[in-house]
């Protein structure tokens, strides 16, 4: 199985998220099941059949996360390295416009819009294992350009 990288803060995160997926919405799938049962002629109950996608979806929700889990491998912040790794905060600059902080993190805890970068991602492939001060060429869909790397936390 591959192994995926994840935050402290990520890993906790969903550990909270499969703990509130077992606990909470099972019973609370489970109450609208009972309810939708009693509510007479199952084949035509457009409750009871929404129920039961929700029951699959939130199954299948907590065997990800239990797999993903399992798999993790937490990154801490006493691994700090020279270059850029899973869970470094990287500052780069792109011609042009302002510097931007961006954390480098598993698929997983990917969050873009918050300054999450994915490893996988474009620029997280192109930053990772590069130092401060290099420019590094990211290929993106949209086409490809270059970021300076100003600083690695």
């Amino acid at each position: 199985m591959p192994i995926t990288f994840l935050t402290q803060e990520g890993f906790e995160k969903l550990q909270e998220e499969l703990e509130f997926l077992r606990t909470v919405r099972r019973q609370e799938i489970a109450n609208r099941l009972h309810e939708a049962m009693e509510g007479g002629e199952l084949i035509e109950n457009a409750e009871y059949e929404d129920a039961k996608n929700e029951q699959a979806f939130v199954e299948g929700r907590i065997k990800e996360l239990e797999i993903l889990l399992a798999t993790a491998r937490v990154v801490t912040d006493e691994e700090k390295h020279e270059s850029v790794q899973v869970g470094s905060k990287v500052k780069v600059k792109e011609a042009g416009s302002q510097p931007e902080l961006y954390v480098i993190v598993g698929a997983a805890e990917a969050d873009p819009r918050n300054g999450k970068v994915s490893n996988e991602s474009p620029l997280g492939k192109a930053l990772l294992n590069h130092r401060a001060g290099e420019t590094v060429k990211v290929e993106a869909p949209g086409g490809s350009f270059e970021v300076k790397i100003i600083s690695i936390e």
